[in-house]
């Protein structure tokens, strides 16, 4: 049973906190009593960030990153290589691959990968999308940047053979990233080299 604290406001706010990922109550407990201490302004500039990330932050029409417009900064950039395009699965993997300062095409994410066992199929994910895309655009390469997991590596067979017959080149990131790891987790040197070593996939 969770412990109840003597406010009821106190209580609620733990709650919510706790909510969050690898915050347990005790975490969420010195958190809100840290923001009792600081200054009122402080906490209701916390909170009003909050609100306005979660009511103007909305997802690209054309790749899926999070943006505050209907395109995202990424695909509105017209230094950017439109015809390569790199296949991630979240919105952490954009930012894991862009830390690299390897790669300067856009990208699409999936929102997810193939895990039947969690009953998420290929009608859950971004990848008609993606296939529509390669169509439309003129995209010359796709790069299957998925981590090397069972799941990633099916979700790659699914999209290399909905993009048989289309031209396009499919490439996936040199194995220089542990089976087994996650994409978020890759130093940037290991995955940056793996994003320029990048081989054919088949």
């Amino acid at each position: 049973m969770n412990q109840r604290y003597n406010s009821n406001l106190l209580d609620t706010a733990v709650s919510e906190l706790s909510k969050l990922p690898g915050i347990g109550r005790k975490t969420a407990l010195r958190l809100a009593l840290h923001l009792l201490r600081k200054e009122k302004e402080e906490s209701v500039a916390l909170g009003e960030s909050i609100i306005r990330m979660r009511e103007q932050i909305r997802y690209c029409e054309r790749c899926h990153n999070i943006s505050e417009e209907e395109e995202c900064e990424l695909c509105s950039d017209p230094s950017r290589d439109p015809t390569v395009v790199c296949v991630v699965e979240n919105v952490k993997d954009v930012m894991a691959v862009e830390a690299t300062h390897e790669f300067n095409g856009l990208y699409h994410v999936l929102g997810g990968l193939i895990a039947p066992l969690d009953g998420i199929g290929p009608s859950d994910l971004e990848i008609d999308s993606l296939v529509e895309r390669v169509g439309k655009e003129g995209v010359k390469e796709v790069i299957l940047a998925l981590s090397p997991t069972v799941e990633g590596d099916t979700t790659n067979f699914y999209i290399f053979r909905k993009l048989e017959g289309t031209g396009v080149e499919v490439t996936v990131l040199a194995r220089g990233i542990s089976i087994g790891n996650e994409l978020e987790y890759t130093d940037e040197l290991t995955l940056g080299r793996s994003l320029l070593n990048r081989i054919p996939f088949n």
